[in-house]
């Protein structure tokens, strides 16, 4: 086989190498032991107007595969802020996606609010979650809905992918209206939550 048809193996390879190694290390960080699937991806996706968003912010990247996908999809002069607590991960985006509309910022997606105001950006139209609010205290995963609310602009979506419904009743009690949907294609299959806001 010719050297180079292996290449195109290196980057997924290195990937789910990374993304399972944290795993390992930080299991209530991440929600899987491998990264989401094509088909979890674009069914989140779905509900997004790349059209309209301006500025979306991604809570948990990981390895970017959604990321990438979100970068392929939306506006050339549209902005994408990455929010991620882990270090390996902010450096392996940092490497992988240098893309000038992406901002990959090391912080709590409690700090939304602050790091949009650091980055002199106007506010989301939406945030895309896949972190696993369900494994955080109470009080930390009501403070992130809190704050992701509070940061979205009018009419604008909190998106947010999980592997169980422990994070129902908080986006409930914060944003009113979530629509549940399932993704069972995906290993592990996983639940979707669509938190809209009244607005334009």
């Amino acid at each position: 086989m010719p050297e180079n048809a292996r290449l195109p193996l290196v980057k997924p390879l290195s990937e789910a190498l990374l993304f399972a190694s944290n795993f390992l290390r930080h299991p209530n960080m991440l929600g899987s032991i491998i990264p989401s699937s094509r088909f979890l991806v674009d069914q989140v996706l779905e509900s997004v107007d790349f059209g309209r968003a301006r500025v979306i912010v991604e809570y948990g990247p990981g390895v970017g595969t959604f990321t990438g996908e979100i970068l392929r999809r939306m506006r050339s002069d549209a902005q994408l802020v990455a929010i991620e607590t882990n270090r390996d991960f902010v450096r392996f985006l940092q490497r992988t996606l240098p893309d000038p509309r992406l901002h990959v910022v090391h912080g709590s997606a409690a700090d939304v609010q602050e790091i949009l105001t650091r980055l002199a950006l106007r506010a989301p139209r939406y945030i895309i979650s896949g972190i696993p609010l369900g494994s955080m205290p109470d009080a930390l995963r009501t403070d992130i809905a809190v704050q992701s609310r509070a940061a979205l602009e009018p009419g604008g979506a909190f998106l947010v992918y999980q592997f169980t419904a422990r994070a129902l009743p908080t986006l409930q009690r914060t944003f009113g209206d979530v629509q549940r949907s399932f993704e069972r294609r995906n290993f592990p299959p996983a639940q979707l939550f669509l938190c809209t806001l009244p607005g334009s």
